[in-house]
Formats: structure tokens, sequence, C-alpha cells
């Protein structure tokens, strides 16, 4: 059905391929499912006689209340997914909505006949659209500043650097109405018990007509300017310069609270000074090495005390993690130095609706403190001094929706912009971190090394040279005998955390005769088993193997060729039949445990915290996690370890860790506590190859011909690197348990070019930090043109995603 055009909305045109739109929010716009929507004059209404002609109601055309007397002219950003609609297009505020129609508010607006909603971004006096072709603003959905300015520009600042769209950006940055609570704020701000401190008035450039917009195909050049991405890196090799910074001005706002105790930060070099710049508004950058089984902190408290030394100085701050556990930590802490009523928590597990309230209190300047996960970092926070973030190499950090930003590079965006503070927190450093130490844009802050050995845990591993000697079986055994060991002596002290690389009970079962991975039947995929008189399970469709055999030798009988969390807690159970046992993994994540002796089994990340400490970790799977195939596992499983030993009491309480891998270079740095100086190796490593972080990637994938048409098409300059297009394996998870398909029909199931088939292909863009912002505007430029002209399938880009190598 084809929408109707408002009565007395003006002339009304038929929408042409490039239109698109909808009027649900979040809703994704696809260009094969839209419709020409064709002008239809409207119905007269029924002839009445008598009462009922007297008693209609007399319905108002929209627009028809005359305009706005000042800045009558809105620019709304259109809620709509497709690339050639990421610009401005101009309204007319009518003189009824104009007290409503606030910068950042959210309406409703006809776009080429169809009913689209979007964000005023400016109010201005005058457009260069003809006014008979100016469509009004059909009605304000939220007249409260959901999209404040400031968030606006750093949406399109992201979209700039990820090769996106303001609008997917948006998406994440505000958190989904709710109407109820919309109306209570909406309601109080009427009444005086709030103020709106959005401003209405404004310059911006014009912009071209809706109406205009959807006759041509629009260019990159046609769109306004964007917001400069990060600074591409100098000659020095410095991407961020500290005198790019915007002047601070001091805010005149009383001390809401004490500032707290600076005495924690003297134990890390570095420290006070860090903290004292913060108090005094300074933008202070700086990479923090935690201390692991600190006395009287943790990151939880470091990164509270540098929030809450911001809201004593009268400033707002904002704390980013990676999970629901990490949330949970931060925010008590920061209710124990400042107070519940001071803090919001942005969290999509809360719901919609405490999430709602709390993005409206910040956006209305009510409370100054945000924590939450990735969509925190977009927190409207008036008056903002400060962004944190804890463990920035969590792959957790990566969205997983278009345009696939990372929130490290979200936080270093607005500290560059907005002249911030910001705050980088871990146990590990992460390669991205450790290069802006390098650059000198952050600096780093890390303990003595006198201080470093008092607090952190005695580190064994199995490999060394001694153990060899006195357990020659050591590197064959999952659980060497020094393990068990340290084990069984922790347990006389307090709980002893073993950390497993696998969830489940045997992710992968092979054929017991002769070693070939069990497959299922149907789709090829890994069998697995959820108990021992399980039957086996396909991972991938989820049928049960009921009469499985050896597709090789015909034997019906499977071993465990991986070993999971579940199976691990079992042994342990068998081995220490009067200690309790405790899994923390998959769907029982826990939090917390007591101080009473346990043996808690868990995967990485799902450590649970214990009462006084760990007083043992047992590191287990080590060469399995090390041994994937990605670019990052090495880094990735360090960092795992650095986390579950920063758990473990210190030594001086008896804490021990024991690690069973036989890497050198990883193991090494555990055992001297030295993530910085990993981090520094790799690097430079990764200089010399060109790969990331020393430089920026991109990926392109689709199908092989969208690809290729897209490579060709592109204007990119002559120092990217190309890699592919090669096929993508459509495979679920990492791929590091799975073997490859045993037949040619295994293989088509997937599709192949050659058969016509929807077969996926991915092309890697290697460039400079120079030259990044020539690359994404070429490639925002070309999704924009081919979605408008729809010449292939559509192509996505992600850039600088972890997971892509």
């Amino acid at each position: 059905m084809t929408p109707e055009p408002e009565q007395g909305s003006g002339p009304t045109e038929s929408a042409p391929a490039a239109a698109a739109g909808a009027n649900e929010p979040g809703e994704q716009l696809t260009l094969a499912g839209l419709s020409q929507a064709v002008a239809r004059p409207a119905k007269a209404p029924a002839a009445g006689t008598g009462r009922d002609a007297a008693a209609a109601p007399v319905r108002r055309a929209v627009g028809s209340e005359g305009t706005a007397p000042e800045n009558p002219v809105a620019q709304v950003l259109l809620e709509a997914y497709v690339p050639h609609l990421d610009r401005l297009f101009d309204y007319r505020v009518t003189a009824a909505l104009d007290t409503q129609a606030v910068v950042g508010s959210k309406v409703s607006v006809l776009f080429s006949g169809r009913k689209m909603s979007g964000w005023i971004v400016h109010r201005v006096a005058h457009t260069d659209v003809p006014e008979d072709r100016l469509l009004p603003v059909r009605r304000v959905l939220s007249p409260l500043p959901v999209a404040r300015p400031e968030i606006v520009e750093l949406a399109q600042a992201v979209a700039d650097r990820c090769a996106g769209t303001a609008a997917d950006v948006l998406r994440v940055a505000i958190a989904p109405r709710v109407a109820r609570v919309d109306k209570e704020f909406s309601s109080a701000e009427q009444s005086g018990d709030g103020e709106v401190t959005s401003s209405t008035t404004g310059q911006a450039p014009g912009n071209p007509s809706h109406e205009a917009a959807s006759s041509a195909a629009p260019t990159d050049a046609a769109a306004p300017p964007r917001a400069d991405p990060l600074p591409a890196e100098a000659s020095s090799g410095d991407p961020l310069r500290a005198d790019s910074l915007p002047a601070h001005e001091a805010p005149a706002h009383t001390s809401p609270a004490h500032a707290p105790s600076p005495a924690l930060w003297d134990h890390y070099k570095g420290g006070p000074e860090y903290i004292a710049a913060v108090a005094a508004g300074e933008p202070a950058r700086a990479v923090v090495e935690v201390l692991p089984a600190a006395p009287d902190h943790d990151w939880a408290l470091l990164t509270a005390h540098a929030m809450a030394t911001a809201y004593a100085a009268g400033r707002g701050a904002v704390g980013v993690v990676a999970d629901h556990k990490g949330l949970d930590r931060l925010e008590k802490a920061l209710h124990e130095l400042v107070g519940e009523d001071a803090v919001v928590r942005l969290h999509a597990g809360d719901g919609p609706t405490p999430r709602y309230r709390g993005f409206l209190e910040l956006a209305l300047g009510r409370k100054k403190l945000a924590v939450g996960t990735r969509s925190a970092a977009y927190a409207p926070v008036q008056d903002l001094a400060l962004v944190c973030c804890h463990d920035d190499g969590d792959v957790n950090f990566v969205e997983q929706r278009a345009p696939y930003q990372h929130t490290r590079d979200v936080l270093l965006l607005r500290a560059q912009r907005e002249g911030l503070a910001s705050l980088f927190t871990g146990h590990a450093v992460s390669p991205e971190a450790q290069r802006l130490v390098t650059t000198g844009w952050a600096a780093r802050v890390a303990p003595p090394r006198s201080v470093l050995r008092r607090f952190s845990p005695r580190i064994e591993a199995t490999s060394d040279s001694f153990n060899s000697e006195r357990d020659p079986l050591a590197a064959r055994a999952r659980l060497p005998q020094e393990a068990f060991r340290v084990a069984r002596a922790g347990l006389e002290r307090g709980p002893v955390l073993v950390q497993v690389a696998r969830k489940g009970y045997a992710p992968v079962l092979a054929c017991q005769r002769c070693r070939t991975p069990a497959r299922c039947r149907a789709c090829n995929g890994p069998l697995a088993l959820s108990s021992a008189q399980a039957v086996p399970v396909c991972s991938w469709c989820g049928r049960q193997a009921h009469d499985w055999r050896c597709a090789e030798c015909g034997f019906a009988r499977v071993r465990l060729s991986s070993v999971g969390a579940g199976r691990t807690a079992e042994e342990l159970g068998r081995a220490f039949p009067q200690v309790p046992v405790i899994s923390s993994s998959e769907r029982t994540v826990r939090a917390r445990v007591g101080s009473a002796p346990a043996l808690v089994v868990a995967t990485p990340g799902a450590e649970p915290v214990a009462e006084g400490g760990y007083a043992a970790a047992l590191l287990l799977d080590g060469n399995q996690m090390l041994a994937r195939p990605w670019l990052r596992a090495e880094e990735q499983t360090l960092r795992r370890w650095f986390n579950a030993a920063a758990l473990v009491r210190s030594s001086s309480d008896g804490g021990t860790v024991v690690v069973t891998a036989d890497q050198d270079r990883a193991v090494s740095a555990l055992v001297r506590w030295d993530p910085a100086g990993h981090s520094a190796r790799e690097l430079q490593e990764r200089h010399e190859l060109g790969l990331p972080p020393a430089v920026r990637t991109a990926a392109l994938t689709g199908p092989r011909d969208a690809v290729e048409a897209t490579l060709r098409d592109l204007a990119l300059p002559e120092r990217v690197r190309v890699v592919g297009p090669a096929p993508v394996e459509q495979t679920p998870g990492n791929g590091a348990d799975l073997a490859e398909p045993a037949t040619q029909d295994a293989v088509d199931v997937a599709g192949s070019p050659e058969r016509g088939g929807n077969r996926l292909y991915c092309a890697l863009l290697f460039f400079g930090f120079g030259i990044a912002p020539r690359v994404t505007g070429a490639l925002r430029a070309e999704k924009a043109r081919a979605s408008a002209l729809r010449e292939h399938a559509p192509v996505t880009v992600r850039c600088d995603v972890a997971d892509l190598l």
C-alpha cells in the first residue's frame, strides 16, 4: 500500500530509487524493499447535515499553523540506515511545534511520501530549498534533547573513521525511547522541575531539500562536512597531538562532594601528578598498569577514584567496561565514594525503562556520572571532564552492528574533540594502548618494580628446566605434578582458581580408533558431549547422533579430543573428594565466591572474585589458546592470564600461580609481570610487518562480483595494500577446532561462484594513519554511490576489527 502525503503539506513528487525510509525506529532499510510513493489527492469528507456535520471535528492540515518566528528551518538527520541518505535534510518548523522542535529532539517527517523519524541537528533561519517544496515537520516524537549536538558530532566522526553512517552510530549512542518515561520527563520540564539546556539556535550550511536528494544520487562532495577523525600520524609517529586540544574553560560549579584522598595513587609512578591534573580539569591522558592484589584498591576503585575526583571538581565523568561483571564492580566502588544518587548505570540488560530514564537524567544535566558497557561511551554527560575504559583489549568492546566501531576509538575521538582527560586501565596492556604511549599521546602510569614485586603473586611455569627435570611427563600432562601440588597446598589456605580454555563438557570428539574428527552427517558440523552419559550432539544444527559411525573406519566409539570446564570440574572433584567444586562458565557465571577452600573452575573472562583473594591459580590449556589461528592469539592469551593472576593473593601472603604452557615469550612475560614490555615488542614486530595496530585495516565482505566491483571503482591511494578477495570460510566460531569439509558436496553447501551461489568473499586493505581519512572517505563515497544506483549486492565494510586476521 502506497502511503498518502499529509493534506496541505505541499506538492510531493514520486520517490525515485534513491529514496529510502521507515517509520519504526531501528528498522533496517533495504533498497529492494522500497516502493515508489505516488501522491494522491486526499479524499473529500463525506457530506453531512444537521448535528453530525456540526459535531464533526475539523482536522487541520499539517503545516497550516504558520511558520516558527525564529529559525524556522530544521536540519534533520534521518533514522535511515542506507549509505546514500547519510546527510542532513531541511524541513519547515511550524508555529505550533516551535517550542517542542528543539535541537536534539526526535521528530517524524515525510521523506518522498514515506513517514520517517529523525533527529533535529540544527535550527537555522534560511535554506536554499524553495519555500513551496519545503515540507513541514509532521510531529515531535520527543521534545527532549536526546541527540545532543556534541553526541551527533561524535557520531559523525565515528562514521568518518569507520566508513559507516551517522544513523548507525546514533542507533547505539541513543537509548531506545520509552514513551512513558519520555512523558514523565517532558511534564517535569514543562512544570519547571527540570531545565532543558539545549539551544534551538545555530548556524550551519544549507542543505539540499529532501525532494532534491530523492531525484539524484548523492556524492561524497555533496554531503555536509563531517568531524575530523583521529588525526593522521605525523612524521614523528604521533597520532594525536596534545597541542591540538581546545582550551579548557573552568565551569562555574560548586563542588558537589569532597575530593577523595589521592593516597592510593602513590603506588604508581606518575599517579599523583595524573590525578592532580584531573582535579584541576586538565586534559591529562594515561595508560595505567594496575597492581595485582593491592591491599587498598583494585582496578574498579582506582577508576572510581578518578571519576569521583572529576565529580568533586563539579565536572562529569564516564566509565566504560566490557561486561556486566565489571560494571557491577565499578558501580559498587563508585557508590561507596559518591553515593548511589549521583551515578547512572547504562546497560541494555537492565531493560529499556531504567536505561532510558538514566539516559535522560544525563542529557538534562541532572546527573554527571555514567558507567556502563559499550554504549556508555556516548553518554550525554554535560560538562564532561573524564572518560575511562578498563581492559580495552577485550573483544567485547567491538560493536556487533555496523559500523563495527571499537569503544576505545570512540573514547579517543571524544577525548580529542572535547578536550577531555582520559584513563585506560588494565592488568595487561594492549598494543593499541602501547601505541598511545609510544607516540606520546598518553603517559604510562605504572608501579615501580619494587612495589610490583611486593604485591604480585609468585608465578611458576611447568615448562622450565627445573620442573621438567623433576617431572619429565609434565609437557604431556594436562595437570602436571607441580600444579597438583600447588592446588593441594592452596586449598589449605583458601579457594583455588582453575582457568580452562573451553566451556562445556567435551567440545570436540574424534574416532577412538583412527582419531578422525567426529562430524555430523547432516551438516558436517563437529560433534560434542554435554555430559558423560549424553548422546553426541552437533554443535551447528543441534541434531543428536545416536547411531554415529566413523566415516573413515566405521568404528562406533568416540574419544574426547578437547576437554571443557564441565569435564575438568568432574575430574578435579574425583582428585579432591572432600573439596567443593564451583563452576563459572557459559550460563552459570559467578560474580563472587567466599574465602572458604574450594576449587573454582572458570573459563577466561568468567573468573569470579574471591573474598580475600585466591590462594592459588592454575592456568591450564595455555598451548591450546596460543595455537589458535589468530594474529592476536598470544596477546589475548597473555591478557587472560594477567587478569586471572591478578585475582590471586600476593606472594607474601602465599599466593602462587602455575602456568602449564610451553611458549617462551608469553610465559616469560607473565613470570616477570611485564605487560608493557610484551606489548612494545608486539608493536615493533607489527611495524616491521605492516600489520595492525601499526597500520589501519578495512575488510570488504560480500559476493565476489560485488567485492571486485567495489575495488575497481574505489579511488584508493597508491600506498594502500590490497589482499584478496578470498573466500570466507562458512564456519561459526574461530575455526580452531574445525576440520575442512570432507567432501565436495559439503563445500557446495555454502554456495560457489561457479554455480551462481552466494558464497562470501573478503578483501583486506592495509593503509597508514596518514592516508586513513582519504581511504575511509573513499569507502563511504563508494558505498553511497553503489547504494543509490544499486549496481551490485551490498558490500560490508569493517575497519580495524580485532578478528579480521
